[in-house]
Order: structure tokens, then sequence, then C-alpha cells
């Protein structure tokens, strides 16, 4: 609190001093324009402030992660899906209207792969997926016994349900939830992972680090695989791409490679699946829930 005598000494000071002030304010004020409230943040995780990349007031960050969508071709890959998540949609919404055409999900109630095994987990869009303020929410938890998971795929143009090599880049973040795991992978559409291989990138435990699996074609066993490990966990944001060309592919985490595959690469067409499910090996506790947020996702073509 500023005292009356106190006022009373600011007001005094020489009108050249108060101009000065004055003029310091102004530039201040100046630079304050140059940095607007939504260019400083902080990190969705932990809480610490962080300078993000300077945006003008007419362009503002429209990334809740802090990472813009990429937009547009890159070198050697097409862009051909891509999608923002900019409408909103409530809980039994999606895909509906705002995303048909764009993204398919596994159905209430279908059985996820411990589900499949005799586990008590289902996908369950419905109560799982929402959109909200840019971003694609899964609120995993477990209602009435059963841990509630869900599957969304995107649509990628083209006469196969998914496409022959490619590049698929997300950016996402989770608490960590123990029991509940993601293995947002590239499935056959043939459907047989043993014969044509399995493409998985992030896959783990939410509670655990993000790791990359290649199943090989012609598999002799589920381990007939490479695993490439990381100390990155999910509560912070990450971008994760598969790059998947002729006889190689190239997982990059934030930027860096953190593992290539040549050996018996897939090489027949792949759907993207970005599958969130629970129960391997060990289901959740009861009381375990909390979110796994999706900021956008990119799907590329190769170039020629």
């Amino acid at each position: 609190m500023i005292t009356h005598n106190e006022a009373s000494w600011t007001w005094r000071i020489a009108k050249p001093l108060r101009a000065r002030l004055l003029g310091l304010g102004l530039l201040a004020a100046t630079i304050g324009l140059a940095l607007p409230i939504g260019a400083r943040g902080a990190d969705a995780a932990t809480g610490s402030t962080t300078l993000l990349p300077h945006v003008s007031a007419t362009h503002p960050a429209a990334s809740p992660s802090g990472q813009s969508m990429p937009v547009g071709d890159l070198p050697g890959w097409k862009q051909i899906f891509r999608e923002d998540f900019t409408t909103s949609v409530g809980y039994g919404g999606f895909p509906g209207t705002a995303y048909k055409g764009k993204f398919t999900v596994y159905p209430d109630g279908a059985p996820d792969t411990a589900g499949k095994r005799g586990g008590p987990s289902r996908y369950w869009p419905s109560k799982v997926v929402s959109v909200n303020n840019g971003v694609l929410t899964k609120y995993l938890h477990t209602e009435n016994g059963v841990p509630m998971g869900a599957a969304i795929l995107p649509v990628v143009p083209g006469v196969t349900r998914g496409q022959l090599y490619g590049k698929y880049t997300v950016r996402f973040r989770s608490d960590a939830l123990r029991g509940f795991k993601v293995a947002w992978l590239l499935w056959p559409d043939s459907g047989g992972n043993r014969l044509n291989g399995e493409i998985d990138f992030p896959e783990s435990d939410l509670a655990g680090t993000i790791n990359a699996f290649m199943h090989r074609i012609n598999g002799t066993s589920g381990g007939d695989q490479d695993a490439f490990k990381t100390t990155a966990t999910y509560p912070t944001w990450h971008t994760t791409s598969i790059e998947w060309t002729p006889n190689k592919v190239v997982f990059i985490l934030d930027g860096k490679v953190i593992g290539t595959s040549t050996n018996r690469v897939p090489r027949t067409p792949m759907h993207w699946v970005l599958q969130t499910e629970s129960c391997l090996p060990t289901c959740p506790a009861a009381s375990t829930a909390g979110k796994l947020q999706i900021d956008w996702v990119t799907v590329y073509a190769p170039a020629s």
C-alpha cells in the first residue's frame, strides 16, 4: 500500500525526471506489446514458466501444446491428412458431424487387446473421447469394473483402408496412469500382423517411458521385433513420428531419431490406429483416472 506521504513525495519529483519515467513506461509498454500474454506460458505437466515462440497479436498461438500443427508438404513427403481439433464436441459426439469422414472409432463395448484375452477392459469412445479448447481428450477411467479406453483411426484418402508407406506424426501428452497404455500403431490392412508385421510408436504403460517397436514380417513369435527404449515420460508434451519407407522404418521423438529398423520391414498397406487401452499386463486401480490429450495429427504419403 502507498501512504499519503509517499504519494506526495512521488509527485514532488522534478518534471524532467517524471518525463523520463513516463518515457520508460511507454518503452516497457511497447516491449509488452511485442510479447503478448500468450507468448509466455506454463509447461502443461510441470507448471514451470517457459518462453514460447513469439507470435503477433493478429496471429495468436493456436496450439495448446506450444507447437503448431505443420501445414504443407515436407521434403520427400506429401501431406494428405491433418487435424488440429478446432471444433469442440462433447462425450458421445465424436466423430459426429464435425469429424465425419476424417476419423472412425472402435465402437462402445468392443474388447481391447486384453479384453480379447478375457480381461474386463473395453473401448468406450462415448464415455472417453471429447474435443475442447483445441485438444482431443481421452478421459481414461473405470466404470462398474470396466476400464475404458478408446481407439481413433484417421481416414486417409485412397482406394485402400490404409496406405503403403508414409509418415505419421502426432503431438500429445498424458497423465501418468498406471494400468492404461498406448499402442499407437500401423496395423496391416490384411489383419495379419504375424505375417505382414506391425509398427508401434509410442507404445507403453502411461506411467512408464515412451518406447517404439517394429514387428518384423514373417514373424516367428510376438517377440520377433526391434525395440527402442527412451527415458521420456508422458506427462510433458511430445511429438512422435513414424517414417515408413521401403526397407526402413525410422522412429523420431521430439525431432530426434531414437531408432531405425531395416530388417524384414512391413511391405503391405497399413492403417493408423491411435489405440489407448488397459490391463496389459495388469488392470488400473478403480480410482485411477485422468486425461490423455492430443493437440494435432498429420499424415504424409511419399512424394513420388
